[in-house]
């Protein structure tokens, strides 16, 4: 019983880590789905989650799904396709078929 309170309490201190709006049933934090905050660029020109996020806000994973499919998100698998072509990990017909796929999603 004292196992499952404790879960209860950190549960309940992460879900205070993500106040935010109302939308629908769910609260979510403000932050939701901004790929600036949730995937920002870092000095060395590498995408990361932050900290907070990663391992204090339990809505991250819908959270990074949502941010990585708008705009935002369509700029960020070409920062991919980029680097592994100047990487020499992919050649001239992948980076193609990439960037074609990318070119008839959504926006």
């Amino acid at each position: 019983m004292g196992l499952l309170k404790n879960l209860t309490g950190h549960l309940k201190k992460k879900m205070d880590n993500c106040k935010g709006q109302n939308i629908g049933k769910a609260s979510l934090p403000a932050c939701f789905g901004n790929l600036a905050k949730v995937f920002p660029m870092t000095e060395s020109g590498l995408r990361k989650t932050p900290d907070e996020c990663m391992y204090s806000c339990i809505h991250k994973t819908a959270c990074l799904k949502k941010a990585m499919a708008g705009a935002g998100g369509k700029n960020v698998q070409e920062e991919i396709i980029k680097r592994g072509e100047q990487a020499g990990m992919i050649g001239f017909f992948e980076r193609w078929s990439r960037k074609k796929r990318l070119s008839k999603r959504k926006n």
